[in-house]
């Protein structure tokens, strides 16, 4: 087990370093379809890794399995995050690909050349400029909103491991007798985690009510 998660968590740092998404930020052009196929292919092996440790961590020894399953956990905790940010990813690259093909289309038609031609053009020019401005705007709303459900679904998801390690962890400690002071500070960390979890929907809540009122 020790051997197949190591080589996982291997995948997760190429996918978030130099052969990932730092890859994909530099390439343009056809090339990004291809990078973008390459990374999606390691998270693929990534999900696919986990389910197979995921088989494997219930045939640990009992006194080791509580912290195997805390490091899955983490384990399924990144690649979560790192599927939310492919979709983050596509989801820009779409936007900008269909505003690009929409810029293409108004500037590829003909117009009339009579005396208003001059005044079509000005108005063409304008409404191509607040259609622009706009297809940002929603953009930039789309990838926040995006972002923020991201963060919430990966913290509350984060909340459910550390509860989970928490309950198996007091098992083990029943087992191995823990002395009280260690169990006092695992119940300590539980509770911090909470209100940060509490603390950050309310305040990503605030900051996404705050931009709503901006742009509306």
């Amino acid at each position: 087990m020790e051997t197949l998660y190591h080589q996982t968590k291997q995948l997760v740092d190429e996918v978030q370093g130099s052969k990932g998404f730092a890859r994909l930020e530099m390439t343009s052009g056809p090339d990004v379809h291809l990078v973008e196929n390459e990374i999606q292919a390691m998270i693929d092996r990534i999900v696919s890794n986990c389910d197979r440790l995921d088989i494997l961590v219930h045939k640990e020894h009992p006194s080791h399995r509580a912290a195997a399953k805390y490091k899955l956990d983490q384990l399924k905790y990144d690649c979560q995050h790192l599927q939310a940010s492919m979709r983050q990813i596509q989801h820009g690259r779409y936007r900008r690909e269909e505003d690009e093909r929409q810029r293409e289309e108004l500037m590829s038609r003909s117009f009339t050349t009579n005396a208003a031609a001059s005044e079509t053009s000005l108005y063409m020019d304008y409404s191509l400029k607040h259609h622009s401005q706009l297809q940002n705007t929603n953009s930039e709303m789309d990838n926040l909103i995006g972002s923020g459900t991201s963060i919430l679904d990966n913290m509350r998801d984060q909340r459910s491991t550390l509860k989970g390690a928490h309950k198996k962890i007091l098992d083990v400690a029943n087992t191995l007798g823990l002395s009280n002071t260690v169990m006092r500070l695992i119940e300590r960390r539980t509770t911090q985690d909470k209100f940060i979890l509490y603390g950050g929907m309310i305040l990503i809540c605030i900051v996404m009510f705050l931009l709503w009122r901006y742009f509306s």
